[in-house]
């Protein structure tokens, strides 16, 4: 039973790393056919169309109700304290440094990163990708690096208009709702917001915007010859991309503290 137990773990670990080893190359490869002629900009601009303009809704959506809870879970907190100017501060340093980058890149994930998964996929199943190979064109050009570049491009985007609309929506309820004096609210925010936590906000965006990418085209890739394998791919896609974009922010939140 012990020996059954190792050799399962075993395998399974080997099973991780060439996993993680499958994926670096594919990250690789796709920076190297991103730098490589003919440049595909039309795709990539595609993409951009396709994960930033069409993921407006939701990103507006989510990010007003985001700041709005914010803005009233913060009165309420602050009150105890007697410190409800400062309510403005912790609204958009909330929104700059965490909530903005990770919430809006968890919508992209759902809304884009799973579709570029099904495309991918079923691109495999019908052999399309097979016959860009045999017209001498590159999938990973043609397909995978377009869709990298414009998600790396596009999410510090996504996360400023998040951050903007969430504070403006904190400022609804706390000043509109709840009364505390628009003068407080605003001139603690500027006196508390600094470039870091900005540059950092930006800068957890477009690891974001790589993760997202790289996650969900590499399972679409990859995809097994099946309709099964395909939803399976993509349930993957969405739950690894999840996982490792709050893992990563924890990681690059400890590190620009």
């Amino acid at each position: 039973m012990v020996a059954t137990a190792v050799a399962r773990c075993g395998r399974g670990s080997l099973s991780l790393l060439s996993e993680m080893g499958r994926m670096m190359v594919f990250l690789i490869s796709t920076f190297s056919w991103m730098v490589r002629p003919p440049f595909r900009l039309l795709q990539v601009l595609k993409q951009v169309h396709f994960i930033g303009v069409k993921s407006l809704f939701v990103i507006v959506l989510t990010g007003s109700f985001t700041g709005m809870v914010l803005g009233l879970q913060g009165y309420y907190s602050l009150r105890k304290f007697g410190a409800e100017g400062l309510l403005g501060s912790a609204v958009a340093l909330s929104m700059i440094r965490e909530l903005g980058p990770v919430l809006s890149a968890l919508m992209v994930t759902g809304r884009a990163g799973s579709a570029m998964t099904a495309e991918i996929g079923i691109m495999r199943i019908t052999e399309q990708i097979d016959a860009l190979d045999t017209m001498a064109v590159s999938p990973m050009q043609y397909l995978i690096a377009p869709k990298v570049l414009a998600s790396v491009l596009i999410m510090p985007l996504l996360g400023s208009i998040f951050d903007v609309i969430g504070i403006y929506g904190g400022y609804l309820v706390g000043v509109e709702l709840l009364g505390v004096s628009s003068g407080s609210y605003t001139s603690s925010m500027e006196s508390s917001v600094e470039w870091k936590d900005v540059y950092g906000g930006i800068l957890k965006s477009l690891s974001f915007g790589l993760i997202v990418a790289w996650v969900c085209t590499y399972k679409g890739y990859h995809t097994t010859m099946s309709a099964e394998g395909l939803g399976k791919a993509t349930t993957e896609a969405v739950v690894l991309s999840s996982v490792l974009i709050l893992i990563w922010d924890y990681f690059l939140t400890s590190v620009l503290m």
